[in-house]
This record gives C-alpha cells, structure tokens and sequence, in this order.
C-alpha cells in the first residue's frame, strides 16, 4: 500500500514537472528535418549552426528560437552545404564532439533523471521506518525503543510520593533484577510483567523510570503505538526485535506506554485489525516464551484496564496488575513537597492546607499548579512564592484563566445573582464550605462557585446527593426568583443534575422503582467488548425510569427555590457584594454569612 502511494505521488510529480517544462520551453525549441534546415540556412535565415556528432542546431537570426535537426553518421555536414550552394562563411559555424566531458556530463544526467527518483523513494521508506532507529529501508522491523543506559536514571523511589502502595509492589521487582539468583536458588519464578492501571496523571510512567533507577538496569522504553504501521507485519518485528535486544542485555525492563493502544481485545464486529492483532499475538509469544533464567521484566501502563485483551492478564504474562489511584490528602501534601523543591517558597505557606485545597488534583496537576504558581511570581517580580500565587494557579489549572469579558450591568447582575443562589444553597443545606465564588470569567464559564470537598470520600449517600442537586440548581432558582426569568448559563449545573439522577435511578437503586440495574450493562460471556442494554426493558418501564429521573430533578430545583426564598434578603446582600467586588473568598462570605 505504501509503496503504491509513493510511485503514484512520483508518477503525479514526473506529469507535474514535464508540463512545467514544456510550459517554459515553449516554442522555442523546434525538430525539423534536415531539408528544412538547409532551406533555412540558403535563404539566411540563421546566424549560428552546432554540429554535434548527429545533430546540427542551428539558432535563427533575430528570434529566441532553436532548429534541431540530425544526420547520418557518415555524412559531413559541410559536404551537405557545399552540394547544396549554400555559402556559409557568414555563419557562425562550429562542429563540437560529445566525448569527454561533455559525454560524461549527459552521461551523469541520464544517472540523475533515474537515481532521483530512486533516491526519493528510499527517503520515503527511510522515513514511513524511523529514520536512524529503525535501519531505514531495510529496518522497517527494528524496535524504535528508547534506550536509558545502565546508571543514567536519576529517577529514584524517594521522587515518587502519592503511590506508597504501589511502590511497595514494585520493591520485589527491583530486588529480583537486583538479585535474580536469590529467587532461582528457591524455584520461584520472577513476575513476568507488571501492569500499572490508572487515570491519566498519577504517575504511571514516572514510576517505570523510577523502578529502572532503582535497578540499575538498561530500560527500554516504547508507546503502544510506536510499534503500529502500514505495512503489515512491522509490529510484530519490532516486539521480536525489541524482546530479543533486552534479552541480550541480561538484565533490562521493557516500558510500554499506553499499551492498549495494541493490546485490546481481539475480535469483534469488524475481525479486528490484521496489523495490531498480529503485534498483540507477538507479544503474548514473546512474554509466555521468556526462559525462567531471564531476568528481563516487562512494565506497561495503561488508563483503560478495562479494555485490555484477556491474555495478556493472565499469569505468565502480566503476573502483577497494579492500581494506582488518584492521590488522597497525606499524598497530595506529599506531592506538593517534591514538587516544591528548588523553589523559593514564602515561609507563610502552609503545604497542609494547599493538600486540603487540592481535593481531586493528580500528580499532574499538582507539578502543573506549582509551574503556574512559579511563573506568576517571576512574572510579579516577586522574590518568593507566596499563597496568592498558588491560590491563583489553582483555579488556572482547573477552571482557566481569568478572562475579562465586555458584559453589560445586567449580565453581570444576573451572574451574580446565579453564583450566589448556589452559594446560599450549599451553605444552607451545609454541604463543604464555599471556597471562593465570583463573577470573573474563566475558561467557559462566565462565573463560578468553587466548594472542593473538605476531605477525600469514597462513598456518597442518597440525602448528600440529593443536597448536591438542589446546589447545582441553586443558580436556575435564583434566576427565576429574582428576574422572573431565566438563561442559558445553568446548562452545565443542568447537565450535572440530570446526570446524577439518571445515575441514582439506574445504577445505584435509589429511587421507587427498587435496587435494580435499569442502566447499560456489560456481557461477561463477552469479556467486555459489547456494550448491550439490560434483556427487553419495555418502553412503560423506560418511561418510569425517566419519569423517576424528571421527579429527582424537580425536587432538587423544588428544594434550591424553598431555600433561596427563606433568605431572600441574604441572597440579595451576597450577590450586591460580587457586583461591587466580583469575587469573595471563604472567610469574606463565612462573615457575610454569619452577620
């Protein structure tokens, strides 16, 4: 298929230019027969006349134009004017012999109008293979891995925080690249692979480079989809070629990053893809066929465990599935401190209640906020990080920065009026604490009312949740108290809301219609690779369901109007605050609240 492609784009290039060329040239290069030319040159028509060896070329007088004729090899073209009358001692008459540099010159552009070409192609398949990496035109099968020499990584365990569990998995691994012979002398066979399941973020990748640091061993690290081509069967080469470099290093881990990119189930409606299929195939080869002497150890990470091709997570292959999650309050303030070294820090800064206000932030967005907050106070001029900073890129990371928006008085009266009608709901109902509300643009979002949990939970009950809802319904309410009619902004906290009900409803049994799952469910004879709807709900029992999620809904905006009507006069006092100082952080609306 490649090689079909390139020779099309030649054959398009080669018409391209010879219709250029023809274009250019024009008229201006003529063949005539040898009679012609003569009648030319007797009726002095021409000022120049090149012979050479065959071919006369004789330039017409006056005009930008080229008379191109040939001969026999036995004739000369003087005898040929002699026999004629035609005098030619006003020409410029000139015979000129191919051999020599010139012949060599036609010669090297014969070569060049067939190598180019050639050329051209091989730099193609140079590039479709890797370049350098992959041997050019005959390394399409070669890994593109990359390769951390033995001592080289500076990542060690001490610069991973937030994952305690995982690396306390991953200890044995090091030990046994360590001490490979400690675990023979026992019998026991080394874990294969090691598989690091988690949401983007967590620090998947970070702890495979801090295993290899740890180890002291060549890491050879490779995507899911470096090992992807047109050209079926290249995958498949580079797995065998990549195991077989390991394997000769004696002791070394393979790295494959977003190795669902490759190793999802096989099969399915369309047969699967010929290319990744036979790439997975290798791979599951070249895992089950590691000899128990091998101490080569074979790290993947993934976001969508769930996806993962069943054979390759059985033991021999993947031995050790292992979870990482998003960080809870200890390791965020461990997070922060890694992160926080060689910046200078005001010392006012508490790392506790940075934790405390990063409910939900991964490793990621912890290193991301601290970037933020250390090019904001360089930015400043400022000689320390202080909160301020730290506050403001927080909310960059996670709402945006701040826009200023040309909006008249009553779209920000109205905004105001819809950030503190959730506000005095989630204060009234006594949900966590606001954080901050305001009326200042960030990324889409025209206002916002920031309440980050106050602790790390695990499970939600029915009255929380229904709490939650009447709060995402607090703007709409205050819209339809206040102005008697209502906006587009409430689309989100609408969205949310129908969200959670459905979810209530559907999967979590907590509504009338009993602890049932009336949501999409899984086939576990399809080892998860169909989605399919419970067995034949009838359309009454689906119209129940929706009319459960619509009663949710109501009740919640029911709740959020009850609320907001009782303290009318507060509503109005928080939102002519946020017009006058379009934001109030926690301790502002805490007192505004309690007067």
């Amino acid at each position: 298929m490649f090689v079909l492609r390139s020779l099309i784009y030649m054959l398009l290039a080669y018409m391209l230019i010879s219709s250029l060329l023809s274009f250019l040239v024009g008229d201006s290069i003529k063949k005539v027969p040898l009679s012609e030319l003569v009648k030319e040159v007797k009726e002095d028509r021409v000022e120049e006349i090149t012979v050479m060896d065959n071919e006369i070329l004789a330039k017409v007088r006056g005009e930008e134009k080229t008379l191109v004729s040939s001969k026999e090899s036995e004739i000369s073209m003087t005898e040929v004017f002699q026999r004629e009358g035609v005098d030619i001692s006003n020409l410029n008459f000139e015979v000129e012999n191919r051999s020599g540099w010139k012949a060599a010159g036609e010669i090297l552009m014969t070569l060049l109008s067939i190598g180019m070409p050639i050329l051209f192609i091989l730099w193609l398949f140079n590039r479709q293979g890797g370049g350098g990496q992959s041997g050019g035109i005959f390394g399409f099968g070669k890994s593109t891995a990359k390769l951390f020499i033995k001592g080289k990584q500076t990542v060690r365990f001490k610069d991973v925080a937030g994952v305690e569990e995982a690396k306390k998995d991953l200890e044995e691994v090091v030990d046994f690249l360590k001490h490979p012979e400690k675990y023979q002398k026992m019998g026991a066979r080394a874990p294969r692979g090691v598989l690091l399941v988690g949401p983007a973020g967590v620090g998947k990748t970070l702890l495979a480079k801090a295993v290899a640091g740890e180890a002291n061993v060549p890491f050879y690290s490779m995507a899911g989809s470096e090992f992807m081509e047109m050209l079926v069967g290249v995958g498949a080469s580079r797995v065998r070629d990549l195991f077989a470099t390991a394997k000769k290093a004696g002791k070394a881990i393979i790295f494959i990053d977003e190795i669902d990119a490759i190793g999802r189930m096989r099969g399915g409606f369309d047969g699967g893809h010929g290319e990744r299929e036979q790439t997975l195939n290798q791979i599951l080869v070249e895992m089950d066929g590691f000899e128990t002497n091998t101490a080569v150890v074979v790290l993947a990470a993934t976001n969508r465990g769930d996806l993962l091709d069943p054979a390759l997570l059985r033991p021999g292959r993947f031995d050790r599935r292992v979870v990482l999650e998003m960080p809870d309050l200890e390791a965020r303030e461990n997070i922060i401190k890694i992160h926080a070294r060689g910046k200078p820090v005001d010392s006012k800064v508490n790392w506790k209640t940075v934790a405390k206000r990063t409910v939900g932030f991964s490793g990621a967005d912890i290193e991301n906020m601290l970037n933020e907050a250390a090019i904001k106070a360089a930015r400043e001029n400022k000689a320390k990080i202080d909160m301020s900073d730290i506050e403001e890129a927080a909310l960059k990371v996670k709402l945006g920065a701040e826009k200023k928006r040309n909006q008249t008085e009553d779209d920000r009266k109205m905004t105001a009026y819809h950030e503190a009608g959730h506000a005095l709901v989630n204060y009234y109902e006594d949900l966590d604490p606001v954080h901050r509300v305001s009326i200042v643009s960030r990324g889409l979002a025209l206002g916002y009312t920031l309440v980050p949990p106050k602790m790390d939970r695990v499970h939600e009950t029915k009255s929380r949740l229904l709490k939650q809802m009447a709060m995402a319904m607090g703007g709409r309410a205050a819209e339809e108290l206040v102005f008697g009619d209502i906006t587009t902004g409430a689309s989100s906290d609408i969205s949310h809301v129908t969200n959670i009900a459905r979810k209530m409803v559907e999967e979590w049994g907590m509504s009338e219609l009993g602890p049932i799952n009336w949501g999409p469910q899984i086939d576990p004879s399809d080892f998860g690779r169909n989605w399919i709807e419970p067995a034949n709900i009838s359309p009454e029992m689906r119209a129940k369901i929706d009319m459960e999620v619509k009663k949710l809904v109501e009740e919640a905006k029911k709740r959020a109007v009850t609320i907001l009507k009782t303290h009318r006069k507060k509503l109005d006092e928080v939102a002519g605050v946020l017009i006058e100082k379009e934001s109030l952080d926690s301790e502002e609306f805490e007192e505004l609240m309690k007067k």
